[in-house]
């Protein structure tokens, strides 16, 4: 047992028992945040704009600072980029973290002095935590892999602008930086195939301990492995025995990445975002993710069903309840203000608050008033893959066919298998029925003969990835949406069709 392993061991106690003292107020914890943020907000541009003078209470707040998303915060953002200070946050943010938006093109998230923090401590509290509950801390004493973005860094009014994991990068603590791979070099390459081949070169030699990364990419790393040796994961590492991973759900991945690791290993889910690191899994084999609460995040949620009326429900954490989809709203130290993240969530455990994360608010398909969901288009396939366990999948997204050439409109799963049904048409129906179960508008549609049964659109091999390049988005913290209300992504996929 190493040096980091033994020392990790009573730090991780103290950070645990922190963590559960501020978990089981939570209340309280929020407030104290609350409070935080309204003093310094009152002397900004954006807290004078808004009246943060004479805001008391939560109730003031909510009257005061309308919901927002990115486009409705440009205004202040494009203020920060001419130069000024002292705009959304104190002075002038430390980092732009650059993520793709919709409507607005690139999106310039501000990351300041007091928020580095939330990014940092809680990626290393979610590895403590781990070791407080397992009594595993041998993994630090090898080596640890974190598949991410470019660490080179632009500049926009003289503020360092990079993605949030090159960002992150620089800021690994020295304890772990001496056992990180690849090295600063190989992290720099933008292209992401050659950037793999050089993982592989500076990885497959040593004793890889933790892998960290979006699973469809780890997945493809562990593809490009195997092809060049011929042997499982664990016969490469045989002392891996650790995986952390965020940005997407992990059950469309999980049977392939142990099919190709060879053996079941622990893993955290983190739930990390350019806006703030939101949630970790504090618990093995327990569903729901710790929200943090502590760390100058102070949260609101809406209920999904209402995001788009006139005047939603706006709640603060004393409100939410367990099963309810929720979009999550933050406000925080970084400048965010009645900020809308994109995300939804739903509450497994009030006391203390953890967390699923179900999917995109904009993310859904409603062409016929069935609203469904990406966390419902999940639970179907993984449903379905039980009661056929020799299907494997890659990746899968879905879309409406509203003018189908002939008979009824349906929705059509466009899906990459690693491992196909036996019977395609015994496994269409499975997925169908599942979703009719969770879905009970769709099951009305159905059984009133509006939509069809879905298709499945089976694609060729390495069609998503494909894809992705041809979109310029392989690699890093790049994902497929699993589910879309128009066609764009799926016209696209037909190209890769696996013609009958």
């Amino acid at each position: 047992m190493g040096i980091l392993s033994i020392l990790s061991k009573p730090f991780a106690k103290i950070v645990v028992k922190k963590q559960q003292k501020w978990a089981a107020r939570p209340l309280e914890t929020q407030q104290k945040e609350f409070q935080k943020l309204i003093k310094t907000g009152r002397k900004t541009v954006f807290g004078k704009d808004h009246g943060f003078d004479a805001i008391r209470s939560y109730a003031d707040f909510k009257r005061q600072v309308p919901i927002r998303d990115y486009e409705g915060l440009a205004p202040y953002i494009k203020r920060v980029l001419a130069g000024e200070s002292d705009v959304l946050w104190k002075d002038k943010p430390v980092y732009f973290a650059k993520t793709s938006g919709t409507t607005s093109g690139t999106k310039y998230i501000p990351i300041t002095k007091d928020s580095i923090p939330n990014h940092i401590n809680s990626a290393r509290d979610a590895l403590l935590t781990y070791i407080d509950q397992t009594g595993n801390s041998n993994f630090l004493d090898g080596k640890l892999i974190f598949l991410s973005g470019s660490p080179v860094l632009d500049r926009k009014a003289g503020i360092h602008t990079g993605r949030l994991s090159g960002i992150v990068n620089h800021h690994v603590p020295g304890y772990l930086r001496a056992n990180q791979l690849p090295s600063y070099q190989t992290n720099c390459i933008e292209d992401w195939e050659q950037k793999l081949d050089q993982i592989i070169e500076e990885t497959q030699s040593h004793n890889m301990t933790l892998i960290s990364g979006i699973p469809p990419w780890v997945q493809m790393y562990f593809d490009k492995l195997q092809a060049k040796t011929g042997k499982k994961i664990k016969n490469i590492f045989p002392q891996f025995s650790l995986f952390v991973y965020g940005g997407v759900n992990f059950e469309p991945y999980r049977a392939k990445l142990f099919e190709s690791i060879g053996k079941k290993i622990d893993s955290i889910e983190t739930y990390p975002a350019s806006e703030g690191f939101i949630a970790f899994q504090d618990v093995q084999n327990e569903p729901g993710l710790l929200l943090l609460l502590n760390s100058g995040i102070f949260f609101e949620f809406i209920p999904a069903d209402e995001y788009f009326n006139d005047t939603p429900a706006r709640l603060s954490i004393a409100d939410v309840k367990v099963g309810v989809n929720y979009a999550l709203i933050l406000n925080s130290n970084a400048g965010l203000w009645g900020y809308s993240i994109g995300d939804t969530v739903k509450f497994v455990s009030t006391f203390p608050h953890k967390i699923l994360v179900t999917g995109r608010i904009k993310h859904f398909i409603s062409a016929f008033g069935e609203h469904v969901i990406g966390e419902e288009v999940e639970n179907a396939m993984r449903l379905a893959v039980e009661k056929h366990p020799e299907v494997a999948v890659v990746e899968f997204t879905v879309a409406p066919q509203v003018t189908p050439e002939t008979g009824l409109p349906l929705h059509e799963w466009y899906i990459e298998f690693a491992q196909p049904p036996l019977d395609l048409m015994k496994f269409e129906k499975e997925l169908n029925a599942q979703l009719q179960k969770l879905n009970s508008y769709y099951d009305d549609l159905i059984l009133g003969s509006i939509l069809r049964d879905l298709k499945i659109i089976t694609l060729q091999q390495d069609a998503f990835r494909e894809y992705m390049k041809s979109q310029g988005k392989l690699g890093g913290q790049n994902k497929v949406p699993r589910l879309a209300n128009d066609r764009v992504i799926a016209n696209d996929l037909l190209y890769y069709q696996i013609q009958k």
